[in-house]
Parts: C-alpha cells; structure tokens; sequence
C-alpha cells in the first residue's frame, strides 16, 4: 500500500527552533503520542530521541559519525531501534580548510564560526585546529548560538585580523546562510561552508555531501518502517559523493573589491584573495562551470 500523507499517513511536527535543551521535552512528548517511527535530523535531536524510548523505531539523516555519537553499535549493523543516513559534514572539517586554503593561500589567519551547543562542536574544533597547525596557520575561535551572535561574531573578524572565515556545520548557521554571506561579502571576507546551498546563498566556497540525498534517503527509511521492516536490519547510509562549490558571482565581488577598495581595515582580505589566479586552476582543477557556480564532484 502507498504511503500518503493525506491519506493514510499522520505526520507530527516538533521544532526546537536551535534551542536544543528543549529536544528532550519534545523527544518525550511523541512518545506520549505514541507515534509509530521518530525522524530526527540533527544529532542532538537523534541523541534526544534515543533517550525518550528504546521501542519505537527512530531514523535519523545528520551530518556526524553516528558510531562516534553513541546512535549505533556500528554503520553496517546499527542494532537496537535506530538507523538512518549520514552525510558527515563534522568529519571533513580537516579537508574544508586544506581546499579553503589553497583557494585563499594568503590568508594566514582564518576565523573557524562554532555553535557552542552542538554536540559535535569538540571534534570540529580539534579537526579544525590540528589541519591549520600543519598547514601553518593561525585560527580565530568565534562562537555563536543565535541571529544576533552571528552578527556580532562576524563583525569581529576584522578587528581579530582575520582574512577568511570557515563557518562549521551546524543547523543554524545553514539556516542563516543568506545572513552569513551578505555579512561576509560586507567586510570583505572570503568564506568557506559546509553545504551547497550556502555557496548558492553567496558563500565563496562549499565541500561535502549533498544533506538533501541524506534526508532521501532517511525518509526512505522510514517508509520501509512503516511497511514492517526493523531499523537493527538496515545498515546506515553513507554518502559516495562529495562536491566541491565555488560561487562565481561571489568570487568576482571579492576580486572587485580587492582592486577598488583601499581602506586600511581590509588590506589583509584584500591581499588574501588577490592572489588566487583567474581563471581557476592548479589545486581546484578539473572544475566544471555551471550556471555562475563551479562544481567538482569527487
């Protein structure tokens, strides 16, 4: 039988709006509602579900490692009541900033946007720092958790002599991706994110995963519940692709700028992203352009 949301399906809606200390007041409340599966889409959220109830069948579709997270025994037997799909953004922090910086060489200080409330925030931070100090370079840690620490976090760049900022991937700063970008573009700071969209929204730069196939591929799971099968009996699903995005319209306002404006406040990102080489080559070769962005899938 066809699934259908206006049929013979019911779709309950609960949304922390990034105020993760109310997923476990959220979590226990569909239990009360004794929904038949749990569709998370952050680890926190995952976490926060796995604690309300060890029998109703959760899928989860996030960026982390899973295994590492404490959501399952292992990706290929996930055992107990929960499976999904992982796109492991929080695990390619390292190679962000490695492609980040051969796109902007010059740029010795980097600004690395963390949300302190995500439950993944040590490990991007150590990845992160452990790849700046062998690619020599020095990092700004800035925290945020809300609209208006956006705002002031990415203000401070300038006076931290940042020339770059790489923004983690955290569900709020991909919510706020067009603020981010505009932001940037603002101060001049070339940026590099996690998601494709926030290259669309006006970030330079993305590497990762596609989290709309991971999500795909989670609500398939979850159709496959619903006609009988066991979350312990499906294998966690794992990216195979992994994209390279680089905003074009973007880059050529950085480059703009870079020759039109003098103020002493930008030298350094003016110097930062001068000195990549039109077009581009070298390390981001084998790029295809399309439709005022270049992609690489690797």
């Amino acid at each position: 039988m066809a699934l259908n949301s206006r049929k013979n399906v019911i779709i309950e809606y609960r949304w922390a709006n990034a105020q993760y200390d109310q997923l476990p007041a959220l979590a226990a409340d569909l239990v009360r509602h004794q929904v038949i599966v749990i569709a998370a889409d952050t680890p926190v959220a995952a976490i926060a579900a796995k604690q309300a109830t060890t029998s109703i069948p959760i899928v989860f579709g996030l960026g982390s490692d899973p295994v590492r997270d404490g959501l399952v025994a292992s990706l290929s037997r996930p055992g107990g009541n929960i499976t999904g799909a992982t796109f492991f953004s929080n695990l390619l922090s390292a190679k962000r900033l490695d492609l980040f910086h051969r796109l902007v060489p010059n740029a010795a200080v980097i600004a690395v946007l963390l949300n302190p409330k995500n439950a993944n925030v040590e490990l991007e931070r150590t990845q992160t720092e452990e790849a700046a100090r062998a690619l020599g370079l020095q990092l700004v840690l800035l925290q945020a958790t809300n609209e208006r620490e956006i705002d002031e976090a990415v203000a401070s760049l300038i006076q931290q002599s940042a020339a770059a900022l790489l923004v983690s991937g955290d569900v709020l700063f991909y919510g706020r991706r067009a603020q981010i970008a505009e932001l940037a573009l603002r101060d001049k700071i070339p940026t590099s994110c996690p998601f494709r969209d926030q290259a669309a929204a006006g970030c330079l730069m993305s590497y990762g995963a596609n989290p709309s196939e991971t999500q795909r591929q989670a609500g398939s799971y979850v159709g496959r519940i619903l006609k009988g099968e066991k979350p312990a009996d499906l294998p966690v699903q794992q990216p195979t692709k992994f994209e390279l995005v680089i905003n074009l319209k973007t880059r050529s306002a950085y480059q703009f700028l870079s020759r039109s404006c003098r103020s002493p406040t930008s030298k350094s990102n003016e110097a930062a992203f001068a000195a990549q080489p039109e077009p581009v080559d070298g390390p981001l070769h084998h790029l295809v352009r399309r439709s005022g962005m270049v992609t690489n899938g690797a």
